[in-house]
Formats: structure tokens, C-alpha cells, sequence
């Protein structure tokens, strides 16, 4: 399917609590952002906006609480518009509002999770052809026999829909999608160091930004 890049928003979904990275066990006040923590020397976040960027018109990020603390990347921060961080479906919504106001040429939101630093670098051109496989769905990235709902290419036209379920209290991503049209697109593996890695791995613990960490190193 060929759509002019100008046309699809990336957005950078960071609005959760990263409730598995910060944990009692990381000291009493732990908290913050996944996409903040060092991975090679940059934060995780810049990884994944170096290689989605290329791919797409523009990007956002969604985020709650204090968003002046993505200010040094220069791009536009989104809240959510529904409060008690109901989950990814509402950062999906709030990115469709803004691109209805601020980008109306666009014709899809991309979604993609902060912790995914080995994002796969034709990512959106794969998501598209399988959406033109079957106009008007949403493209949804597998890799490894594994479902991965929140990396996705997303209509805007669905946003009416989506608030209406949100409203009556959706919260789970895939059975959304699913109920809505939805099309898996595989991936397969990246070499990263002297290892093949899940384009989709996401340093959701400690223990997997270790893991990540000694990729780039060339660990296995």
C-alpha cells in the first residue's frame, strides 16, 4: 500500500506507571519512566525515536503526570483525555484527537511502546501492506508466534468508536482490535551485537534492560 509518510503520526506510547520496572525491591521511592533509563549510553526512549522517525510524517509522545520531563526531545506531549491511566487504548484515543486538530492530512496513527529499543526499521511499510490486505483494519505486529496488540497501525476514523468503548469501560487492547477488524503482520528476527533478538523485545524489568544492555554490548 503505498501512503505518503506525511500521512501516518507516530506515537510514542509512554503513559502507563512502568509499575514492573520501578518496584518495592528498586528502593522505598522508586518510580519514573521505562524510556528514560540508559541503554548505550542514551536513554531507551532515543532508540526507539531513532528508528521510528524515519519511518513516519511526525511524531508525539503520550504521557501523563509531568510531561516536562520529555522536554529534551523536542516533541509534542499528549495526556491522556480520560483520568486512572486506563491503559493503552487510551493513549491511542488521545493521539487520534490530536491528529484530528493538528495534523488533519493524517491518515493513521502508528503506535509503538517506549521499551521497545530493537524497534524494526520497516515496521510501518510491513503494518501497511497488511492493512491493505484489508482496508479500514488495523495492522497489528507478531513476531515469534507472539501477539503484540500495542505496536499497531491505527485508522483515525476509529476514534469515535474507541471513545464510545472506552466510555463503557474497554480496556483490553487485542479483544478492541479484534471486534474491529484487525490483521497480524510477522516479523522476523534482528541481529543486534552477535545476537538475533525479537524486533518487539521490550525492556519491561530490570532483568530484560540487563538483557537489553548486553545485546548492544555484543553479549549473548
Amino acid at each position: 500500500m503505498s501512503i505518503d509518510r506525511s500521512h501516518i503520526v507516530g506515537v510514542l506510547l509512554a503513559g502507563g506507571r512502568s509499575s514492573r520496572m520501578f518496584t518495592p525491591a528498586n528502593g522505598p521511592s522508586a518510580s519514573g519512566d521505562k524510556g528514560l533509563l540508559d541503554l548505550g549510553g542514551k536513554p531507551m526512549l532515543q532508540h526507539v525515536i531513532d528508528r521510528l522517525a524515519p519511518q513516519v510524517g511526525q511524531l508525539v509522545i503520550n504521557a501523563n503526570r509531568d510531561t516536562g520531563r520529555f522536554a529534551a526531545f523536542g516533541l509534542p506531549v499528549i495526556a491522556d483525555t480520560i483520568d486512572g491511566y486506563p491503559g493503552p487504548l487510551a493513549g491511542v484515543l488521545a493521539a487520534m484527537r490530536w491528529v484530528e486538530t493538528n495534523a488533519p492530512e493524517a491518515r493513521f496513527i502508528v503506535t509503538v511502546s517506549t521499551d521497545a529499543p530493537f524497534l524494526a526499521t520497516d515496521l510501518v511499510a510491513r503494518l501497511l501492506a497488511g492493512e491493505g490486505e484489508e482496508p479500514g483494519s488495523i495492522a497489528f505486529a507478531a513476531s515469534g508466534g507472539e501477539a503484540h496488540p500495542v505496536i499497531a497501525l491505527w485508522p483515525v476514523t476509529l476514534a469515535d468508536k474507541l471513545e464510545t468503548s472506552l466510555s463503557n469501560g474497554e480496556r483490553k487492547v487485542i479483544g478492541w482490535m479484534l471486534r474491529h477488524g484487525a490483521v497480524p503482520v510477522e516479523f522476523p528476527f534482528v541481529r543486534i551485537g552477535d545476537t538475533c533478538v525479537d524486533p518487539f523485545f521490550n525492556a519491561n524489568t530490570p532483568e530484560e534492560l540487563a538483557e537489553a544492555r548486553r545485546f548492544l554490548a555484543g553479549e549473548s
